[in-house]
């Protein structure tokens, strides 16, 4: 019998090694699997301040959007570019203008294939004091006026290129003041800290104000992208809502905010002053 046993054993011994061995296999898989799972955090959605907003709004009606962990992070084009080329840990990128997700595009810093236009801009002349009805407003103008920064806020760019266009610039530049982004140049005409401005026109829409929408073709369109950032983890839910804000829906929902549709012709570009 001790014979028996003894010949068995080191059978019965190996048999029993590889079980361990499988188990531990699993069981450091499994641990992977929740571990990567709880490491994933929420979705970091850099968005452009103008944005800002209208992406809340969106989002309120994502299905199942219980069941999503999303975190908003609002700031100028110019400035979340910059964090991006340096590292920050975002997932998507809603820029306000298409320069910064092709140059994150050539630096190979992107999901290939995930740049697409998701809204057209537009922007306005506006008074918080007094009504305004034509941009010859501004001819005798001689107080401020708010802008967001031409360098880093695409909309303080396409505000620059209009007041150039309607032979404005070289006379108002000395009395700009310029806000950081367009949200803050927003503000500072609402206040009535700044007489006039020219802010984004979906600013205008959904806060129920009337201004004086310049004409597109005075200005580079505000042609405002969205990418997927190389690095992120959570790729299949960046698709899911890059998905979600270039539906049909959502488009109609954009123009009801004040936004020109992606695929529409434009009746402002036949406007004339």
């Amino acid at each position: 019998m001790l014979k028996i046993m003894g010949k068995l054993m080191p059978t019965f011994l190996s048999k029993l090694s590889s079980l361990c061995v499988v188990g531990l296999m699993l069981f450091t898989n499994a641990t992977f699997a929740m571990t990567e799972k709880a490491q994933a955090g929420p979705l970091r959605i850099a968005v452009a301040a103008n944005f800002a907003p209208a992406l809340k709004i969106l989002l309120a009606d994502l299905p199942n959007k219980e069941q999503f962990n999303l975190q908003i992070i609002s700031a100028a084009t110019g400035t979340l570019y910059l964090q991006i080329k340096h590292g920050a840990p975002f997932d998507l990128f809603l820029s306000a203008d298409a320069t910064r997700p092709e140059l994150l595009e050539q630096a190979h810093l992107i999901l290939e294939n995930s740049r697409k236009t998701y809204a057209l801009g537009q922007i306005a002349l506006w008074s918080a004091t007094q009504p305004i009805s034509h941009l010859n407003a501004l001819t005798h103008y001689e107080g401020k006026l708010a802008i967001a920064t031409p360098d880093t806020a695409p909309y303080g760019a396409a505000a620059q290129q209009a007041l150039t266009y309607l032979s404005l610039w070289p006379k108002i530049k000395s009395n700009l003041i310029t806000g950081i982004n367009i949200n803050q140049t927003f503000q500072q005409v609402r206040s009535q800290a700044v007489p006039f401005g020219i802010v984004a026109n979906s600013q205008l829409v959904m806060n129920k104000l009337s201004g004086v929408i310049i004409p597109t073709h005075y200005y580079q369109p505000i042609t405002q992208q969205l990418v997927i950032i190389k690095s992120s983890r959570q790729v299949a839910l960046a698709k899911k809502i890059s998905d979600y804000i270039l539906q049909t829906n959502s488009q109609a929902k954009l123009q009801s905010l004040g936004y020109l549709a992606v695929t529409s012709s434009n009746p402002l570009d036949e406007a004339k002053l």
